[in-house]
């Protein structure tokens, strides 16, 4: 039942974002380059979201990635376009901050 509500309400299932960063996944950071250039996770790859389209070459689709930006709003903006290019593995971190 709750994942009837999480996919109604476009909530996603938490995963475990420190094993899937330990096995080899990608942070990937769509915030600006103005906002990342104030902070950042040391080891994240920052494309914008708007020029994620035409980046799309910078990923690996056989690595997990895990998007994520000020809020979770655009990384969950990032996570849709993925998902349709292809992505298997896709998830939203939400808020930078939590890495």
């Amino acid at each position: 039942m709750a994942g009837f509500f999480s996919k109604m309400f476009g909530l996603e299932e938490k995963a475990d974002f420190k094993a899937l960063l330990e096995s080899g996944a990608t942070l990937l950071d769509v915030r600006t380059k103005e906002e990342y250039k104030q902070g950042a996770v040391g080891n994240s790859i920052n494309i914008p979201l708007d020029s994620l389209s035409n980046n799309l070459s910078k990923l690996k689709k056989d690595k997990p990635i895990i998007a994520v930006c000020a809020s979770g709003m655009r990384s969950r903006s990032a996570v849709a376009l993925l998902k349709s290019k292809g992505f298997p593995e896709v998830y939203n971190g939400g808020s930078w901050l939590n890495f």
